[in-house]
């Protein structure tokens, strides 16, 4: 596991979404569940942020979350699939079947 910058990140479960808050506004990541797996289906960013970097970071912690949970993870979300590609780390949160 990769170490993560720590942040706050709430668990919305009535809007299915993990929320953080950054200076220009909400930051979210919504999420479905299924059996064990988690289905990461959209991120939802302030329109002046454009921090990849720290969005990175939120989904290293996500991914953490997914470890405590014992969860599968299913990146719905192009942009999910590539931080699968680019942290190797994480792969094995991937269901069996799944190749990224």
């Amino acid at each position: 596991m990769e170490a993560a910058i720590s942040m706050e990140i709430k668990d919305n479960t009535f809007a299915r979404q993990f929320e953080t808050t950054v200076l220009e506004g909400l930051i979210s990541v919504e999420y479905s569940f299924q059996e064990k797996k988690i289905f990461l289906t959209k991120i939802n960013t302030p329109e002046s942020f454009t921090d990849e970097e720290f969005i990175n970071d939120l989904l290293k912690n996500i991914m953490n979350i997914a470890y405590e949970r014992k969860l599968k993870v299913v990146p719905i979300l192009p942009k999910i699939a590539l931080f699968f590609r680019k942290n190797n780390t994480y792969r094995d949160l991937l269901p069996p079947g799944i190749k990224i």
